[in-house]
């Protein structure tokens, strides 16, 4: 037998079984009674038509759990020139008139990042669901405050991004919970380039490296090695104007671009993230060709790597006793994963009742630590986090 067909295979039965269990947590829980059954579409509704929605569209498009309904944008001409190239047959300026417009089912969020608490808010409270980009919110109380929102209202929400969605998250989790890597000690993730240039807010108050790069990593190490206790970092500027395609003079960089956090997780565990808008990249921010490991995780019988970015990875090189100390290439197929599948991974679960692996509890712990990071810059010192979620993600 191909040993890469018995790989496969095991893959298969694993994940066929994760469905299962998947499935019955949709049953028992009291949230998924609104969830909608018998494979209906979940009538979508898009807010945001800039540069994230040209990778959103084209997957929600081709969901056989969605249908698009609208699409809205501040910027009317955006919405119009969206809707009218997936053949979406409403478009709106304003979510005041999206809402008041076609009905829709789930809401996805595609905006300015600062903009993220307040749409959410606004849709929830007309009792849709919402399928965030990242941050949920712009502050772990925002966020706290929006998920009992939803809860009240009988509604779902979720957050961006879905990196736990991944083959190679999900090898790597394995590993790690069934010893391979023995005791576990330290990790280290990072992920930067030379800083967007589209538009303004990546760079003003609230935007930032962190809640839109570091984030990834921070999802995927908390994933991996459980929630952070802590938190201890130093952010700072490095390059203090920009020059941004939607402002016509250079602009004043007010959020962090250069950040490195530390944490330690409830295993014992310490990790450490690296990110910024200051890093030249021969892979861009696109991550074209890279193959280098961009997370590392060490433990006292085996060391891992993931190769690739943790949004769009290709690989895991592992070493172990086991392996009698030499390298071994895992997890090379990537199967159906991309970073924009979040939305239509929840339209699905909205139409079938199964679970994703994604969940708000995670994606609020993310928005924790990066509130902790800023915090431990501005007092000086360690930060308790309150936050949790449910870990192991994958058994």
């Amino acid at each position: 037998m191909n040993p890469e067909n018995l790989i496969s295979r095991k893959k298969f039965l694993y994940q066929a079984g994760m469905l299962g269990v998947a499935a019955a947590v949709a049953s028992i829980t009291g949230e998924a009674k609104n969830l909608m059954q018998d494979g209906k579409k979940i009538r979508v509704g898009l807010i945001g038509c800039g540069s994230v929605s040209t990778k959103y569209l084209p997957h929600l498009s081709k969901s056989p759990y969605v249908q698009l309904v609208s699409t809205c944008d501040i910027i009317p001409e955006r919405a119009k020139k969206a809707a009218e190239q997936y053949n979406i047959p409403n478009h709106y300026p304003s979510i005041e008139k999206m809402l008041a417009g076609a009905p829709f089912d789930l809401l996805v969020v595609t905006t300015d990042m600062q903009e993220h608490g307040r749409l959410n808010k606004i849709a929830i409270q007309a009792g849709k669901h919402v399928w965030s980009e990242k941050p949920l919110a712009n502050t772990y109380k925002e966020g706290k405050e929006l998920v009992d929102l939803a809860r009240q209202k009988k509604v779902r929400v979720w957050g961006a991004p879905v990196v736990v969605n991944s083959p190679q998250f999900a090898f790597m989790a394995k590993a790690i919970n069934q010893g391979k890597l023995g005791k576990v000690a330290a990790a280290h993730a990072h992920y930067g380039h030379l800083g967007p240039t589209w538009s303004a807010f990546f760079y003003e108050k609230l935007g930032g490296s962190m809640p839109d790069l570091g984030v990834y990593n921070m999802a995927s190490l908390t994933g991996l090695l459980g929630p952070a206790k802590s938190v201890v970092a130093m952010l700072n500027v490095i390059t203090p104007t920009r020059k941004v395609d939607n402002r016509p003079n250079p602009i004043k960089v007010e959020a962090e671009d250069n950040a490195m956090v530390l944490m330690e997780h409830a295993s014992g565990a310490l990790s450490h993230v690296q990110c910024g808008f200051n890093y030249f990249d021969p892979y861009g921010h696109g991550g074209d060709g890279q193959d280098k490991p961009t997370i590392s995780i060490w433990g006292t019988e085996g060391n891992m790597h993931l190769i690739g970015y943790d949004w769009a990875p290709f690989g895991v090189d592992m070493a172990t006793f086991e392996s009698e100390e030499k390298t071994i290439r895992y997890a090379e197929d990537t199967g159906s994963y991309v970073w924009e599948e979040g939305a239509s991974v929840i339209a699905k679960s909205l139409a079938t009742g199964v679970e994703p692996l994604v969940n708000v509890d995670h994606s609020l712990h993310v928005l924790e630590i990066i509130e902790a990071a800023r915090r431990s810059q501005e007092e000086g010192r360690r930060i308790t986090l309150q936050s949790t979620f449910k870990w192991p993600m994958i058994t």
